[in-house]
């Protein structure tokens, strides 16, 4: 079975995008609205990703970092350096609508790949694993629908000022 190889993309996927729910958290910080609900949506991939952890014991994904997706590591900083200088140079709200779009598109992946992971749980009739997919996959749903929900919210008064 190849249900461990998208245990381990999902495990992936979801630390990614704590990862940059938790960086447009920090870019944005101003903005209180979008640093306080992007940290709680954070926490949420963290969780899902601590979730994946687990249940990948089962499925011979022993290696998954549970805490993936909270660390920054001397490459992270670079990049973020690196999304800073940009930010400077460009329009603050032009870079809030790329990281919207950039955390939209993480979890329309992410919503993918539950998706996937529960037709297969549901397939094989693996009722622990189409559990956490059903307990799961709703919480990056709604992720998707805040990024999507700010980007309508913004869009027309960012690009036409």
């Amino acid at each position: 079975m190849k249900i461990g190889l998208a245990l381990e993309e999902l495990h992936r996927s979801e630390a990614e995008l704590a990862h940059e729910l938790l960086k447009i958290s920090e870019r944005h910080k101003v903005d209180h609205e979008i640093f306080h609900l992007a940290k709680d949506l954070a926490r949420w991939s963290q969780q899902h990703v601590r979730d994946i952890a687990e249940i990948g014991k089962d499925y011979g994904q022993d290696h998954l970092d549970p805490e993936a997706g909270t660390k920054h590591g001397p490459v992270d900083a670079i990049v973020e350096k690196g999304s800073e200088l940009i930010g400077r140079m460009s329009s603050p709200a032009l870079l809030l609508l790329r990281d919207l779009r950039e955390v939209y598109m993480k979890a329309a992946g992410v919503s993918v790949d539950w998706e996937l992971l529960a037709q297969a749980a549901q397939g094989i009739k693996h009722r622990d694993l189409l559990a956490l997919a059903q307990k799961d996959h709703p919480e990056t749903l709604r992720q998707m629908r805040w990024a999507n929900g700010k980007l309508k919210e913004s869009a027309t008064q960012i690009l036409v000022s």
